[in-house]
């Protein structure tokens, strides 16, 4: 084999190698924003309050943190939008829940900087 195929080879390898990683790191490092549910208590009429702190790696921008409640079969059975307004790196939000049946648990479904227009503080 010449020696040129040699480095051709070296060099697509570590180009190729080089992109994996990327994508990896893109796909599996740690979100720009995340939260996670501190407490929760039920409340009367099928409602759940739910504390969660969000943690961001920029607290310029608002995010939104979507939370839901499950019902004693683990089915969800409610879920909001929390709006976590631009601030500190860590945020911490307390908001109620409503569920169509008694709720046992509640959990953080994900957060993103995406901001609905509707959900807006401005």
């Amino acid at each position: 084999m010449p020696r040129w195929r040699k480095w051709l080879f070296s060099t697509v390898a570590l180009v190729v190698s080089g992109v994996i990683a990327w994508v990896a790191y893109v796909n599996l490092g740690p979100a720009p924003i995340s939260a996670d549910r501190l407490a929760f208590e039920e409340k009367p009429g099928n409602t759940m309050s739910v504390t969660i702190n969000a943690t961001r790696d920029d607290p310029s921008r608002p995010g939104v943190c979507i939370v839901r409640v499950r019902d004693k079969s683990g089915a969800e059975s409610g879920r909001k939008e929390v709006l976590i307004p631009a601030g500190e790196n860590h945020s911490r939000q307390i908001t109620l829940v409503y569920s169509t049946d008694r709720p046992v648990t509640a959990d953080v479904f994900g957060c993103t900087y995406d901001v609905p227009a509707y959900l807006s503080s401005s």
